[in-house]
């Protein structure tokens, strides 16, 4: 029996016409009905039956209604069923019940409000998902349940992008009445926290959700961040073989967050990146999860996202477009390393390169010697790499200039401990007296190699990997989902970065120079990167 779908209307015909709802009165009636219901929830034999009448009364009186009388309606609603624990099927078709549900309830909503009231939904999907991955696949009624949730899956990222579409400037939304811990213990036990509610994002992102006020926009990234990885994790299950399924998984990654072109989405992403493992160990194996990070770091590092540009993305705070910038140098970085340390030059190439050829660096130098006053060319020479950057930020704060906020200020110790390893590993000296690019101490990997070894073997080699990193550069938008035109009209670009490798050149260091999927080229706006020979103290 499917639930009744309620959409949010103008009627006040259950209220009072001499006690409108409106204005203060709506906010304060809104948390005390909260409190009110958080408290029965203690109860041994809690009712609920007043509340929900209560909560549609709340969400009807406004033609935007607020995100937790929806959230708090639909969550009362989806529970007065008596669902089957044990049938999978049956849960799947609840959960699709409570997608209409709340999808109806949030039509006049913004984009952001509409997607951000979706975390529920992707939590019942995801616990159905987890049981049934533990079950036997071979029976008929569980590849049913699987085939119906991947459907799901698939319709709330379809839902998500035209929510993207419709309301494309709209994504920092408003924060919540309501501390989102609170809102979440209406779906899960006293013994759960935001943590159990957002499974598969990183315990940092529930830590920031959790302090301090929580924006609908933010809510509505981390929410897409979900639903993202569920579906990459459930491509996992369609038998493809491992070096095709890898291009495929890329190529989706790259068009769904072109697609969806969310600046919050991407935030959380990039932040999960930063934790040791993905978030994901309930539904894929190990060796599955590092095959799914090196698919993330291809996505969020060759690729330069137009929305994440400033010009584009102007509803975002000055501050938290630093912070991403600062977390994507540390990401670049440590995916090199992470490269390095298995053998794979040849990606640790074009992730150099796609860095010093993209806006980042130039983004940050700017940011940075504007805060402490000096000139962005003061000191700085051609070169650049995100091992230099970070050497010449981390200096920067030994002299007492605080450039890494807090979020980014506990990785501090790790990137001092890491830089100082690699600096052990391939010391600057071998190099001196050669006139070669600094980031050379990314591309070849001389250690147990013969240190006389000839000249001409080294540019052989170096050729080698730079073809190899060419070919990894190659664009994936054919294989992508192309960007529904918004209400502006105008598509969304992704930007690859390419290299020019002309074999009569008598240089066998690359041309960096950008490749947008509209079909126009334009050199790179870095200037005077950093460096290595750069960060050291003065």
């Amino acid at each position: 029996m499917a639930l009744t779908l309620i959409e949010p209307t103008n009627s006040t015909t259950e209220q009072s016409p001499n006690c409108p709802i409106t204005g203060k009165n709506y906010e304060l009636k809104l948390n005390e009905s909260i409190r009110n219901l958080l408290a029965e929830t203690h109860k041994e034999a809690p009712n609920f039956s007043h509340f929900i009448h209560v909560f549609r009364e709340l969400m009807q009186t406004q033609h935007d209604p607020s995100l937790e009388s929806i959230w708090v309606y639909a969550g009362l609603t989806f529970r007065s069923r008596n669902l089957p624990k044990d049938d999978l099927l049956d849960r799947i078709s609840a959960s699709k019940d409570l997608f209409q549900l709340v999808s109806a309830c949030s039509v006049s909503c913004g984009a952001s409000k509409s997607i951000a009231l979706l975390a529920p939904v992707v939590f019942e999907v995801y616990r159905v998902v987890v049981e049934l991955l533990g079950k036997d696949s071979a029976l008929k009624r569980e590849r049913k349940a699987m085939r119906e949730a991947k459907s799901l899956v698939e319709a709330i990222l379809g839902y998500m992008n035209v929510c993207c579409c419709k309301d494309d400037g709209e994504q920092c939304g408003s924060n919540m009445i309501t501390p989102f811990a609170d809102l979440v213990r209406i779906w899960i036990d006293s013994n759960g926290g935001v943590e159990s509610f957002l499974p598969l994002v990183s315990g940092d992102v529930c830590e920031r959700l959790s302090v301090g006020g929580c924006g609908v926009g933010h809510l509505a990234g981390v929410v897409i961040a979900e639903v993202f990885l569920l579906e990459l994790c459930l491509r996992f299950r369609a038998g493809i073989v491992r070096e095709e399924l890898e291009k495929e998984l890329r190529s989706w990654a790259v068009g769904s967050i072109t697609g969806l072109g969310n600046f919050y989405f991407f935030e959380t992403l990039v932040r999960m990146l930063l934790e040791a493992v993905l978030p994901v160990t309930s539904l894929l194996s190990s060796e599955d999860e590092v095959l799914l990070r090196k698919v993330l770091y291809d996505a969020v590092i060759l690729v330069e996202y137009s929305f994440l540009s400033p010009e584009r993305a102007i509803y975002v705070p000055a501050e938290r477009m630093k912070c991403l910038a600062m977390v994507r140098l540390i990401i670049t970085h440590e995916a090199v390393e992470f490269f390095r340390k298995f053998g794979d030059q040849m990606r640790a190439i074009s992730y150099v390169k796609a860095f010093a050829g993209s806006h980042l660096p130039s983004q940050i130098i700017k940011w940075v010697t504007g805060q402490i006053g000096l000139s962005e060319k003061a000191n700085l020479s051609n070169g650049s790499s995100p091992k230099a950057l970070i050497k010449w930020l981390l200096n920067l704060e030994d002299r007492g200039i605080r450039v890494l906020d807090d979020s980014i200020s506990k990785w501090r110790t790790k990137l001092v401990l890491d830089i100082s390893k690699a600096d052990f590993e391939q010391p600057s000296s071998k190099l001196e007296g050669k006139k070669v690019d600094d980031d050379i101490l990314f591309y070849i990997d001389n250690k147990g190699e013969d240190e006389d070894a000839d000249e001409d073997k080294m540019n052989e080699s170096m050729s080698t990997a730079f073809v190899a990193a060419a070919h990894t550069m190659k664009s994936t938008e054919n294989g992508g989902r192309k960007r529904t035109v918004g209400r502006s009209g105008e598509q969304k670009k992704i930007k690859f970065v390419k290299y020019d490798l002309s074999q009569n050149s008598d240089s066998a260091r690359p041309r960096p120079s950008f490749f947008s999927n509209d079909g126009f080229s334009s050199e790179s706006e870095v200037e005077n990167p950093l460096s290595d020979e750069d960060t050291g103290t003065k």
